[in-house]
């Protein structure tokens, strides 16, 4: 859900950038010797969530202490200590769903989203922590293929398929997710042939403000970023440098720090292909991209923005995590555990979760 909102007093943005800075320089410092003290620096720290069989592509953020994961085989669990414990809250009779998207209002309110072709592509909602689901929407159409959920506040979001009759269809709610329709496609670009969005990481669709909305795509001859400043009812579309041309390529995941800076990330998600020119940076709202000078050296599924920061951001994928401190100019990796999708909050919590159960918080 939309870009990491910024503390409101001077006094309290001063001590949050002070914060992150320190935690920033901590993870790109140089490990303790033997013989010196341990130094206490950022790191994942897996929290074993007891499902190691479920790959979890879904992931929201809700603070330091309150988390959502979605994956395969319907799983979809909750934690409120931090990690410590975790809560299989899957809705009933979804054991055959792939969810592969989240977003998460509070520790009680979430909507999730399973992915696949015609009904196998649904959405559902609960308002009391994963004790009750209600289904919301089951696609009847067997030409729509649902990847990624957004919301702009607690009301309105909007979920995206791929082409159908040759644009993207977007569904659209105005009552928190109990509710959805497809809204006209007559302000949707065409797609080009074999384009389509990427169910990695939850984050092919992404918010920021009450009506921004991009939508990032692969698979066709050129990897493109849409832009909507209106909630979905008209689109631009602009290239980026992100190599496609196949349909293992693209961009795979957007982050929006506000309505004009943004980064792209993707490349090619087979472990047997390089991903040359894997990010990508937009200063206009995504009306242009730029590559990053020095890229994340393999393909990246997710990318988050650090809490209070105007330059600094994480992009995860199953070799491994890079930092950007530039605003997405240049990338380090900073550490190899598999991750799929990250996301962070404005209280500095940062969540990575991915492939066999792993979830894991960013400590400090």
């Amino acid at each position: 859900m939309g870009s990491t909102r910024q503390t409101g007093r001077t006094r309290g943005r001063a001590t949050a950038m002070a914060a992150c800075a320190a935690a920033l320089a901590a993870l790109t410092a140089v490990p303790a010797q033997a013989h010196e003290p341990e130094r206490r620096v950022p790191h994942w720290e897996l929290k074993d969530t007891g499902t190691p069989q479920a790959r979890f592509r879904g992931l929201a953020a809700v603070s330091r202490t309150t988390a959502w994961v979605a994956g395969t085989g319907g799983t979809v669990l909750r934690t409120t200590d931090a990690g410590a414990t975790w809560r299989n809250v899957s809705p009933p009779g979804a054991g055959e769903l792939q969810f592969r998207d989240v977003e998460a209002f509070d520790a009680r309110r979430a909507v999730v989203l399973a992915i696949g072709e015609g009904e196998a592509s649904r959405i559902y909602r609960t308002n009391d922590g994963g004790a009750t689901w209600t289904e919301s929407f089951r696609n009847t159409d067997p030409r729509a293929f649902y990847d990624c959920l957004a919301f702009f506040d607690h009301r309105h979001g909007l979920a995206m398929s791929d082409p159908v009759d040759g644009r993207f269809r977007i569904l659209s709610t105005g009552d928190g997710g109990r509710t959805w329709k497809v809204l006209p496609d007559e302000g949707m670009p065409a797609a080009q042939e074999g384009e389509a969005g990427f169910a990695a990481s939850g984050q092919c669709l992404v918010t920021s403000g009450p009506k921004d909305v991009w939508l990032a795509t692969g698979g066709a001859a050129r990897a493109r970023v849409l832009h909507s400043a209106d909630r979905g009812r008209t689109w631009t579309a602009t290239d980026t440098p992100v190599p496609a041309g196949d349909p293992a390529r693209g961009v795979f995941a957007l982050a929006f720090r506000d309505r004009t800076q943004g980064l792209a990330v993707g490349g090619d998600y087979r472990p047997d292909q390089p991903s040359p020119r894997a990010a990508a940076r937009t200063v206009d709202g995504g009306r242009t991209w730029r590559p990053a000078a020095t890229p994340p050296p393999a393909y990246r599924s997710g990318v988050a923005w650090l809490p209070h920061s105007r330059t600094a951001a994480l992009a995860v994928g199953p070799t491994g995590t890079d930092l950007t401190t530039d605003a997405g100019r240049t990338w380090r990796t900073v550490g190899t555990g598999s991750y799929d999708t990250v996301d962070c909050t404005p209280d500095h919590g940062c969540w990575a979760a991915g492939e066999k159960g792993r979830v894991a918080r960013l400590e400090h």
